[in-house]
């Protein structure tokens, strides 16, 4: 079973959970969360941020897997 880094596991959380509310927003529904959501604007920064995150969780990912190449 491979093991994953804590790392890649909680920024990628993070960045669904980010996603998420950026979705709803851009599909209109926003306002239904919060105020704020109503304008679309508000979800693009949600699910650029989410993007951000999880390509910040794939560092890490990328690392293990490359040590693991290099001691196999």
């Amino acid at each position: 079973m491979r093991r994953y880094p804590l790392s890649f596991i909680v920024l990628t959380v993070l960045g669904v959970l980010c996603a998420i509310p950026g979705a709803v927003s851009v599909a209109g529904f926003g306002a239904l969360l919060h105020p704020v959501l109503d304008d679309p604007m508000a979800g693009l920064a949600f699910i650029v941020s989410a993007v951000a995150l999880i390509g910040s969780g794939a560092f890490p990912l990328v690392i293990e897997k490359l040590k693991e190449d290099e001691g196999g």
